[in-house]
């Protein structure tokens, strides 16, 4: 028996919300470690690369379990996955076979990481999963995106096209 992308990526029952909050405490050590050993700049750039690298290779794992290959409509299907128990309110705007548009109105990640006290790097540690989650998923799959609610934008604007 094959395993869900769901059940591939993360524990049954964790929402993807506790998994990034279990994952934020982690990085939160590695991160004030690295800027007290070397520096912001570089604490920044481990944190962004590790965490885009884990992206990669956690969407390689759900495109790898998706019955008959990836495809933006299945990209869609896993979508309550991030925004399970009201962890992200989106309102979509488009929803075809080549492109998936919408606007996240409330982020409970961006929520999540301020009160952790990573508001500073809350973008490294959600938002820039977001595109590395493409590369890995299905090379087609392509994220625009100008603002995001964890830089202070009212919402987050997602357009994801999918080319032939």
């Amino acid at each position: 028996m094959s395993q869900s992308p769901a059940a591939a990526t993360h524990p049954e029952g964790l929402s993807m919300l506790e998994k990034r909050t279990i994952e934020a405490e982690i990085l939160k050590e590695v991160y004030e470690t690295l800027k007290a050993s070397h520096g912001e700049e570089v604490a920044k750039k481990t944190i962004e690369e590790s965490v885009r690298r884990s992206a990669i290779e956690q969407a390689r794992q759900f495109a790898a379990s998706v019955p008959g290959g990836t495809s933006l409509k299945s990209f869609q299907d896993i979508q309550h996955l991030w925004t399970k128990g009201g962890s992200l309110e989106i309102e979509v705007r488009e929803q075809t076979d080549k492109t998936f548009v919408f606007d996240v109105v409330r982020c409970r990640y961006a929520e999540t990481y301020r009160k952790m006290g990573l508001g500073e790097i809350g973008g490294l540690l959600s938002c820039n999963r977001d595109g590395a989650f493409c590369e890995g998923y299905d090379p087609k799959l392509k994220l625009e995106r100008t603002q995001t609610i964890m830089q202070g934008a009212s919402h987050c604007n997602f357009k994801y096209t999918y080319e032939s």
